[in-house]
């Protein structure tokens, strides 16, 4: 199918495809006319990009364990390292946290 169509059915933009594909998360074979042509499995993929991004991982991150992800979720095959990597997100997501907290209780401390 070519960008136009994967962008329809899956609801992201031509252009966000090519900065997947540029990524390395996202492939395309090249037609002889130049043109983008990616596989049925491309619609998957998409959604499964688009749900680990929504999950706060960064497309590095997303580019490592995106081998592993099954499903549109998703759910995944707990490939070599693949815990310790979501650990290590879910770390250093619980320290923004923290940090947002403090924050937000240094502002209210200037409001009363």
């Amino acid at each position: 199918m070519l960008i136009g169509e994967l962008s329809r059915r899956t609801g992201v933009s031509p252009r966000l495809l090519r900065y997947y594909e540029a990524q390395g998360l996202l492939e395309a074979r090249r037609g002889p006319n130049g043109y983008r042509a990616y596989d049925e499995d491309s619609v998957v993929t998409v959604r499964q990009v688009r749900a680990l991004l929504k999950a706060g991982l960064s497309t590095e991150v997303i580019r490592t364990v995106l081998p592993c992800a099954r499903g549109e979720q998703p759910g995944f095959d707990w490939c070599a390292d693949l815990r310790a990597i979501l650990d290590r997100e879910l770390a250093a997501a619980d320290e923004r946290i923290d940090s947002l907290r403090r924050s937000r209780s240094t502002l209210a401390s200037y409001l009363d």
